[in-house]
């Protein structure tokens, strides 16, 4: 499997990148969330919550993923 500059394998850095930008736009998102709010437009404030439900669940599935590779040969070799 091939691995990156970390040491780390490349699958093992993708899942960390999409579960990094799932939840910084999660953060996001709360801002988002409350703009709706505050202009009155339910609405759209629904649809940045559900989005938002949406990428935590992602990050929590790369988590679960990250939990599973973790300390196998497929997350490979760690740099000391």
């Amino acid at each position: 499997m091939a691995t990156g500059e970390t040491g780390f394998s490349d699958l093992v850095y993708d899942l960390i990148s999409v579960q990094y930008h799932s939840l910084k736009a999660g953060h996001d998102y709360g801002q988002y969330v409350r703009d709706a709010e505050n202009a009155n437009e339910e609405e759209i404030a629904d649809f940045f919550r559900t989005v938002m439900e949406q990428d935590a669940e992602r990050a929590a599935r790369c988590h679960r993923f990250l939990a599973r590779l973790s300390g196998t040969e497929k997350a490979g070799p760690a740099v000391d």
